[in-house]
């Protein structure tokens, strides 16, 4: 087995430090978990059917639902039947489900800033992670290509 170099070593364990401070940075400022800030985020992005969240986020079904579920019950989200499928299931963001997570973002966008400023080139920095982001859709989209995104 091939050991990993430090630069990616050390860039897995900033992704999981900073995996932590997000969730720590949501638990002060927003009533949701990493998971609900996702499932929030991709339905407000026009990730409408349930049944696709799971795929776009990398998660198990049943953890979605139970996400889904919560949300609905907490007025973040709202059910409606699918539009032009008796059987499907669309998600909406209510306004209370929007605000929430505008206030989350803002939050976690201050942090990500803020962790950025403190390298050499902060703008690079940013661009870099953005770049990581794409990367990380893409991947997803060759493992799930019916599916839309990671």
């Amino acid at each position: 087995m091939t050991e990993p170099n430090d630069d990616a070593r050390a860039a897995t364990l900033t992704f999981a430090r900073m995996a932590r401070m997000l969730e720590r940075t949501l638990q002060h400022h927003a009533p949701l978990s990493l998971s609900d800030y996702r499932i929030l985020s991709a339905v407000a992005d026009g990730e409408a059917r349930a049944s696709r969240l799971a795929q776009r986020l990398a998660v198990g079904k049943p953890s979605v639902s139970a996400s889904v579920d919560s949300l609905v019950r907490r007025g973040l989200l709202a059910r409606a039947g699918g539009a032009g499928d008796q059987r499907a299931i669309d998600l909406r963001i209510t306004a209370e489900g929007d605000r929430v997570r505008f206030d989350a973002e803002r939050a976690l966008v201050a942090l990500v800033t803020e962790v950025a400023e403190h390298t050499s080139e902060p703008t690079a920095t940013m661009a870099a992670i953005a770049a990581f982001g794409a990367a990380l859709e893409e991947r997803q989209a060759q493992i799930h290509p019916t599916g839309r995104r990671a």
